[in-house]
């Protein structure tokens, strides 16, 4: 049994974009009040939030909340992906915005990883 809870949420973005996301919850103390948002490598080259499930879980398991979601086009968020990368960094925006809201957090600690 694991100590972490993983919630689906969809979150929307200013372009009607909805972003397949998942919270990752220590079921015990939460350590402090900062969420560490991960970011999948680009999807055009195959990047999708699974790939960062290791590290969520990780840190779920330690007492800190983390958040991954699909960029548009990816998994079940809707939309497409881009050639330049701007709407992406819209959704990453989107989602820390999201987190800000609802996940009681004035501090966010964003991680991205590169293919």
């Amino acid at each position: 049994m694991s100590n972490y809870t993983v919630e689906r949420i969809k979150v929307a973005t200013p372009d009607k974009v909805e972003l397949m996301t998942k919270v990752f919850k220590p079921n015990e103390e939460i350590k402090d009040n900062l969420v560490v948002v991960l970011v999948h490598p680009y999807s055009i080259l195959g990047g999708r939030q699974v790939l960062l499930k290791g590290i969520a879980s990780g840190l779920a398991q330690n007492g800190h909340r983390a958040v991954t979601f699909d960029m548009r086009g990816v998994g079940e968020s809707t939309g497409r992906a881009s050639l330049t990368g701007f709407a992406e960094v819209k959704d990453v925006i989107a989602v820390c915005n999201w987190v800000s809201e609802h996940l009681d957090s004035h501090r966010i600690l964003l991680v991205g990883s590169s293919a």
